[in-house]
C-alpha cells in the first residue's frame, strides 16, 4: 500500500469508528466518505468492506446505483445540469450540449487540471423554475445557454 492509500485507509477507518458494523450504516458510511474525499476511493471501499463484512460487489452495487456517489474525483465545480421531464422539455439538453463544448468534456468526466467535472441529473426537486443546472449544489433556475456561459466565465475569473 503507497502513501496516499495509507493515508486514506486511515482517514476512512477514522469514519468508520463514528458507525456500529452494521450493515444498515453503509449508505451512511459512503455519504461520509463521499464528503470527505469527493469520490468513493478504492481502498475505502476495501476498508468499509472488512469493517461490515459485505462483499466489495455489494459495495460498487451500491455507489454506481446513487447518482450521488462517484468513483472518480470530480473536479472543483461540479456542473450537473438537470436532464428530467420538466427541464428537458424547456430546453437543458442545448445547455448540457453548450457545456460539453465550452469544457470539451463528455459526461462523466473531470478535466486535466481537475477545475471541472460535469453531469446529468434526472431531477434536482426544481421543476417550478425549469429548466436548471448547479454548480457544487447550488441551483441555476429558469437557464439557458447564455447563463451558462456567463456562469463559466465569472468561474474562470475566479481562478485568474
Amino acid at each position: 500500500m503507497n502513501c496516499v492509500d495509507e493515508k486514506v485507509a486511515k482517514e476512512t477507518n477514522e469514519i468508520l469508528q463514528k458507525f456500529t458494523n452494521d450493515k444498515d450504516n453503509l449508505i451512511s458510511i459512503l455519504n461520509e466518505i463521499q464528503e470527505k474525499f469527493g469520490y468513493i476511493p478504492k481502498t475505502s471501499q476495501l476498508e468499509i468492506s472488512k469493517y461490515l463484512k459485505i462483499p466489495m460487489a455489494e459495495i460498487f452495487g451500491v455507489i454506481t446505483f446513487y447518482s450521488r456517489f462517484s468513483l472518480e474525483p470530480k473536479g472543483k465545480y461540479n456542473i450537473s445540469v438537470c436532464l428530467g421531464t420538466a427541464c428537458f422539455v424547456k430546453g437543458s439538453q442545448a445547455i448540457f450540449d453548450r457545456l460539453k463544448e465550452r469544457l470539451h468534456l463528455e459526461e462523466g468526466q473531470t478535466s486535466a487540471d481537475g477545475m471541472y467535472s460535469i453531469d446529468t441529473t434526472r431531477c434536482v426537486g426544481a421543476c417550478g423554475i425549469a429548466p436548471v443546472f448547479t454548480v457544487n449544489n447550488e441551483v441555476y433556475g429558469h437557464a439557458t445557454v447564455k447563463k451558462l456561459d456567463e456562469v463559466l466565465d465569472e468561474l474562470e475569473k475566479l481562478e485568474k
